[in-house]
């Protein structure tokens, strides 16, 4: 008996586009031909390429590449108004940068994704600049170097430094007064309840203040330029802490309380230490945590050392 074959009959077009942008808005990172092949098998090759190809040319979706090959991507309207009159390779780089976020991404990682030469790129970038579209943002990890993110976005903290680095440099003096005022207001708390004459146990509790409470000192104190938050107050505790002027505990605290994070609350007091540090304490080598392995001749020297120079010209 003769193999009886079944003619498929081809998919509308139009049908294929819209079952194509489906698949990108459930994957907005991008789909590869595979996936769409594996969603439509019904869908001859050339169909699919067809639809690719019409929704490429009506500026719906954007061409990337990956390590593993071609990907489509929906495109965003704002981005493809942005961009309009841009050539391809304007559009790449444009993607690259924006994929990377407040992050920001160096001109070298540009060309190793883009494989674009550096003198085209150095030119593209140039371009985007001038049309504020991109941004140059110098990094506190490499002074010499920049990072390039999109115009509108604010640099992530690990760009800038935060609140401790202006220009890149480091606000010493700043950070200084923070943990004079941070000290300040522990040793006010723990006075006032000293004064309280209740029990020991009741001084004791009363005399924490959360981090919450440090933090709203602060700002209303109105030292700072910038807007400071919990985490950078936290920090500056820590430092208080590792001078033993301080000491930390966590108790349980209800969701919702103010200054509570994953049901837990961070409280500090100020200290007094029993005796006095001795002299040998004060100095560098007092509380260096590679002081065995300092020698003369070694990688580690006293006659190389610089906090032991800084603390003889102090």
């Amino acid at each position: 008996m003769a193999e009886v074959k079944v003619k498929q009959e081809s998919a509308d077009p139009v049908d294929i586009e819209s079952r194509i942008k489906d698949l990108c808005q459930q994957f907005p990172h991008g789909i590869t031909d595979q996936v769409i092949q594996n969603d439509m098998p019904h869908v001859e090759a050339q169909q699919r390429a067809m639809a690719i190809n019409r929704l490429l040319s009506m500026g719906q979706l954007d061409l990337l590449r990956n390590s593993t090959g071609l990907l489509y991507r929906l495109k965003d309207t704002q981005s493809a108004s942005k961009m309009k009159g841009s050539d391809n390779q304007e559009k790449l780089v444009y993607q690259i940068i924006e994929d990377a976020g407040n992050k920001g991404i160096w001109s070298r990682d540009i060309r190793y994704k883009s494989n674009l030469p550096l003198t085209e790129i150095n030119k593209i970038l140039k371009n985007l600049e001038s049309k504020k579209l991109i941004k140059a943002v110098k990094s506190v990890a490499a002074s010499k170097k920049k990072v390039y993110m999109l115009y509108n976005l604010q640099p992530d903290r690990s760009v800038t430094g935060g609140a401790w680095y202006s220009d890149q440099d480091f606000e010493s003096e700043f950070v200084e007064v923070l943990n004079q005022q941070c000290f300040k207001f522990l040793q006010t708390k723990a006075e006032a309840a000293r004064e309280s004459k209740q029990s020991p146990m009741v001084q004791r509790n009363s005399s924490f203040g959360s981090s919450h409470e440090v933090w709203k000192y602060i700002c209303e104190l109105g030292i700072s330029k910038v807007e400071l938050s919990m985490e950078d107050i936290e920090t500056i505790l820590n430092t208080l802490i590792y001078d033993g002027k301080v000491e930390m505990t966590i108790i349980a605290a209800k969701e919702g309380t103010v200054g509570c994070v994953d049901g837990q609350m961070k409280l500090y007091r100020s200290v007094n230490p029993i005796i006095q540090p001795t002299g040998l304490v004060k100095t560098p080598c007092g509380l260096c945590p590679v002081f065995d392995d300092c020698h003369e001749g070694g990688e580690i020297s006293p006659s190389t050392c610089v906090y032991m120079t800084d603390w003889l010209e102090f």
